[in-house]
């Protein structure tokens, strides 16, 4: 008897079952997104973590520092996200002692780049797909990067502002709808930046199913400056909020 199954493509190719496609209900959301101040750079995150139609947790950290100077935002499977930048943050740490300095600016971002590339059998697996945005300053050059990559590892770099998540694709437009009628983001203050980067996250929560609102908890909010990073003081941030949800 001829078999009429209809298949898949992996199985007319041979491909190996990991590499099939995702499983039905395996998508993750959010919203993250790195803007420029004219002191640094400000790198906000919706909290909400999904499977699915499924909120599973409304405290996720999407905001991670991989060290003094690196600061990461994910996107994507969110354990798998923390798992890389686990590893990162060793592979930082592992370097400065056994050669006794920092791994150079330009290092780290071929580090990043290499994580993503070895995680790609994950990610066509459907399990482990994630992809960062990257706020970092050269501290040879005194200057501020905002990068973002795609699954294999490419680097991307935008001077002002970077996003990611599914939220991202609806307001991509709108930071360079800001940057024309106010200003680049590099020339303003750390409070108007932090204000227009809560709209974002605001806008994107309306439309993104997947992108939690502040309403109920406020978003992750860390400031990378000359200095190093640090969480944004949560007064002030709840003072921002305020103001947003005000107007």
């Amino acid at each position: 008897m001829i078999e009429t199954r209809a298949r898949s493509f992996a199985e007319l190719v041979g491909f190996p079952a990991c590499l099939g496609p995702a499983l039905p209900g395996e998508t993750h959301g959010t919203t993250v997104l790195a803007l420029r101040f004219d002191q640094g750079v400000l790198v906000l995150a919706d909290r909400r973590a999904t499977a699915g139609n499924l909120i599973m947790y409304d405290q996720a950290e999407k905001v991670l520092p991989l060290d003094d100077h690196t600061v990461v935002g994910i996107s994507g499977a969110y354990g798998r996200s923390l798992e890389v930048c686990r590893f990162l943050r060793h592979s930082f740490k592992f370097y400065a002692r056994m050669h006794l300095q920092e791994l150079s600016f330009e290092g780290k971002l071929m580090e990043i780049s290499r994580a993503l590339a070895a995680n790609q059998a994950e990610a066509m697996a459907g399990v482990g797909f994630f992809l960062p945005i990257v706020a970092a300053y050269d501290r040879a050059r005194y200057s501020f990067g905002v990068y973002f990559f795609d699954g294999a590892g490419a680097r991307f770099e935008n001077g002002s502002y970077a996003c990611a998540g599914s939220g991202s694709e609806r307001i991509r437009g709108v930071f360079e709808y800001l940057q024309r009628t106010k200003g680049p983001f590099q020339e303003r203050g750390l409070d108007d930046v932090l204000r227009e980067g809560l709209v974002l996250l605001d806008i994107a929560a309306d439309l993104d199913s997947a992108t939690g609102g502040f309403g109920k908890v406020p978003p992750v909010a860390r400031v990378l400056d000359r200095e190093g990073n640090r969480p944004l003081d949560p007064e002030r941030l709840a003072g921002a909020i305020r103001d947003v949800q005000r107007s």
